[in-house]
C-alpha cells in the first residue's frame, strides 16, 4: 500500500520554513547553471550563425584572426581578386573585400572607463555581400567621408555610439550617421567606415587584414580554395567565413567552465542542505514513522514517500532557480574575445533545453540528498520508532 501524495504535500506545508530554505539553497544553484549554459549558448548563437555559406576568409599564414593578419593590396589585385570562381555583383565586380580590422576604445555603460571594439574598414563591394544587414537608423557612410556606422549590439550599450555624436580614433573624430543590424549577430557587435579613409588615418594603405571573396557555388568554392592554397607566392591562410566565427566561441569557455563549477560547489552544498532538512524531518517524525507502519505501510512505501518528498523540494527549488534567471533572457551584454581582444555582444537565452537542464540538475540534487535519509526512514524499527521523542 502505497503513502497517498497529499500526506506529503502537507508535511511540506506545515514544514514550509525549511521547506522555502532548502528549495532556496537549489535555487540559486540552479540559477548559477542556467546563467552560464545561458551566456555559453548567446555566444554560440551570436558566431554559429555567422557568416555566408559561400564565403571564404584569407588571412596571412599562420595568423589566427583578422587583428593580427596582413594581405598585401597588390597581391590581393593581382593573385586574388580576378580568380575565376569568384562571384560578381550585379555590376559586374567581382566580390572579393580587402578589410581592414583594428580596435578602438569606447566608454560603456558597464564601463565607464572605455572597452576595446572592433573598428571594420570596408568598401562598397564589401558592403554589398552582406547582404542580411540592414540600417535601421540613419544611413550608411558615404565612401570619401569621415564617417561610421555601428551595430546595434554597439548601439545599445555604448552612449558615444548614437547618430549624431562624434568617435575620435585615428587623426582625428569621425561622424556617427546610421545603426545597422544583422541577421549575423557577430556584426552587430563592430564598428564600420569607409576602407580608404580609416586606412588612411592609420597609414595602412597597402596592406589589408583579411580579404573576403564569395564563390559562386559551393562546387567553385572549393575549387576556390584548393587554388588557393596551392599558389604558393600567396601565403595565405584560408577558411570559410562561418568556419572562422565558430572559433570565436571559444571565448565564452572560461565563463562557461566558471558557471558551471560554481553550480557544481553549490550543488554539493545544497545537496548537504537536502539531506541535513530529510534527516531532520526523519528525527522529528519518528512516531509518525512508526505509526504509518503500525497501519500497514511497508519499508518500501515509507522508503518511497519521503525520497518523494525530497524530489518535491527539488522541483519547487527547479522553478524558483528558473524563475530567477528569467529575467536574464534577451538581455544584451558582451564579452571579450581571445582573438580579436575586443568586446563581443550578445544576447543571453533561457531556452527550453537550458531549462529542462536546470530542473533535471535540480532533481538530481534532491534525489541526491534524499536517498540516504529516506533509507534510514525505511529501517526505522516500530518499536523503536514510537520510543524515539
Amino acid at each position: 500500500m502505497a503513502i497517498p501524495i497529499a500526506y506529503n504535500i502537507r508535511n511540506l506545508v506545515v514544514r514550509r520554513t525549511t521547506t522555502i530554505m532548502t528549495a532556496l539553497g537549489i535555487a540559486l544553484t540552479v540559477a548559477v547553471l542556467a546563467a552560464a549554459l545561458a551566456v555559453g549558448a548567446g555566444l554560440a548563437k551570436a558566431f554559429r550563425a555567422t557568416g555566408h555559406p559561400n564565403h571564404l576568409l584569407l588571412l596571412r599564414k599562420g595568423s589566427t584572426s583578422e587583428l593580427i593578419s596582413s594581405v598585401p593590396i597588390p597581391v590581393f589585385k593581382e593573385r586574388i581578386k580576378l580568380r575565376n570562381g569568384v562571384a560578381k555583383s550585379a555590376k559586374g565586380e567581382p566580390m572579393a573585400s580587402p578589410e581592414t580590422i583594428l580596435v578602438v576604445s569606447l566608454p560603456s555603460v558597464e564601463a565607464p572607463e572605455g572597452m576595446n571594439l572592433t573598428l571594420r574598414a570596408l568598401g562598397q563591394v564589401g558592403l554589398e555581400m552582406r547582404e542580411d544587414c540592414r540600417i535601421i537608423d540613419g544611413r550608411w557612410f558615404q565612401p570619401g567621408r569621415r564617417e561610421i556606422v555601428v551595430g546595434s549590439a554597439v548601439a545599445k550599450r555604448y552612449p558615444d555610439a548614437q547618430i549624431g555624436k562624434k568617435i575620435t580614433f585615428g587623426r582625428g573624430q569621425w561622424d556617427v550617421v546610421g545603426v545597422f543590424d544583422s541577421e549575423q549577430m557577430a556584426r552587430n557587435s563592430e564598428i564600420w567606415g569607409d576602407f580608404d579613409q580609416i586606412s588612411g588615418d592609420f597609414n595602412r594603405l597597402e596592406t589589408a587584414s583579411s580579404v573576403l571573396v564569395r564563390a559562386d557555388d559551393e562546387v567553385a568554392l572549393e575549387a576556390l580554395k584548393n587554388e588557393l592554397n596551392t599558389d604558393v607566392q600567396l601565403q595565405v591562410e584560408i577558411m570559410t567565413e562561418k568556419a572562422y566565427y565558430a572559433a570565436q566561441t571559444d571565448s565564452a569557455d572560461p565563463l562557461k567552465f566558471l558557471g558551471i563549477f560554481v553550480a557544481v560547489i553549490m550543488a554539493i552544498g545544497s545537496c548537504f542542505a537536502a539531506m541535513n532538512t530529510m534527516y531532520a524531518a526523519v528525527a522529528r517524525r519518528s512516531k509518525e514513522i512508526g505509526t504509518l507502519r503500525i497501519l500497514g505501510f511497508s519499508k518500501g512505501s515509507i522508503l518511497l514517500s519521503f525520497f518523494v518528498e525530497s524530489i518535491l523540494i527539488a522541483a519547487l527549488g527547479g522553478l524558483l532557480g528558473l524563475l530567477l534567471v528569467l529575467p536574464l533572457n534577451g538581455v544584451t551584454t558582451g564579452v571579450g574575445s581571445n582573438l580579436t581582444f575586443a568586446e563581443i555582444g550578445f544576447e543571453l537565452k533561457i531556452t527550453p533545453p537550458i531549462a529542462a537542464a536546470g530542473m533535471a540538475f535540480a532533481l538530481f540534487m534532491g534525489a541526491l540528498g534524499g536517498l540516504l535519509p529516506a533509507g534510514s526512514a525505511a529501517r526505522k524499527e516500530i518499536l523503536t520508532a514510537l520510543r524515539d521523542v
